[in-house]
């Protein structure tokens, strides 16, 4: 009875600090659209505990998507990011702040100098929980601009990677990204929105 239950506190104290760490190494996904999913894939690639982003395409009704038939309207699919992170050290919520203040939430189906249902501002939700944060953060944030906000709070429907050449666009092609933004207007109008980021101005 004694070596069983030494073997049961064994199994135990191995086990105990195993969970602990499978749940410290846990990741979680939360989806974005924020206009030009070049420019929302390198701000959230920017955030300490994301691990990796996709650009791609969501909630659309077509069961595939590509970029040509996306940006060529009339499929409801929305660029979008997708984005893995570490719960232990970034919260859905300090997300959900990230994505506000890198995008024009009083636009509707537009963003910066892009035009149409594809590049309307989204959170898509994958559960309850994210739902209340969701909805809290906007409310949040028509108090504080004082204005409507367009973007919507939708569940999250199946996402469909875009084409490879869209994946960190920003690290491939640096100079003709900087152009895009630049030429935008993305940064100069989220300062006005938003004020000077931290650490400028």
């Amino acid at each position: 009875m004694r070596r069983l239950l030494l073997g049961l506190a064994l199994i135990f104290a191995v086990a105990a600090p195993v969970a602990a760490q499978e749940k410290a190494n846990e990741k979680a996904v939360a989806i974005f659209a924020g206009g030009c999913f070049w420019c929302t894939e390198s701000d959230f690639d920017k955030v300490p505990g994301v691990l990796a982003t996709v650009s791609g395409y969501i909630a659309g009704k077509a069961s595939t998507a590509t970029y040509k038939q996306v940006s060529a309207g009339g499929t409801g699919h929305a660029e979008a990011v997708e984005v893995t992170y570490d719960p232990a050290k970034v919260s859905y919520q300090q997300l959900l702040e990230v994505y506000w203040r890198s995008i024009d939430p009083t636009v509707k189906d537009a963003q910066f100098c892009d035009h149409g249902d594809m590049y309307r501002s989204a959170i898509f939700v994958r559960n309850d929980a994210e739902r209340k944060l969701a909805e809290a953060s906007k409310k949040q944030v028509e108090a504080e601009l004082k204005k409507p906000v367009y973007t919507q709070i939708a569940d999250a429907t199946p996402f469909y990677a875009a084409e490879e050449y869209h994946q960190d666009f920003y690290k491939k092609n640096p100079a003709k990204y900087k152009f895009y933004r630049w030429n935008c207007g993305r940064d100069q109008r989220l300062e006005q929105i938003w004020g000077p980021k931290k650490g400028e101005g």
